[in-house]
């Protein structure tokens, strides 16, 4: 299955706010639609992407890394 740009989105919004509540409440969907989707994607890159929190989420140490490397190619 191919990841498509909605998912990328998702992961973004998640990932700038540290908390899927709020991300899915920005993005107008229901906060099981935006975990489902979430867990979908982690499944595709074969990697945890985000640390589950008492509140909110965190990149793991491998999507961090990840975001870095990208960034830093984007640049060069």
């Amino acid at each position: 299955m191919a990841i498509d740009l909605r998912q990328l989105e998702y992961f973004l919004r998640v990932a700038q706010r540290k908390n899927i509540s709020l991300a899915a409440a920005e993005l107008g969907i229901a906060q099981p639609t935006l975990t489902k989707s979430i867990k979908l994607l982690e499944e595709q890159l074969g990697v945890q992407l985000f640390e589950r929190l008492p509140r909110g989420v965190a990149l793991t140490s491998r999507s961090e890394e990840r975001r870095v490397g990208k960034e830093c190619r984007s640049r060069w």
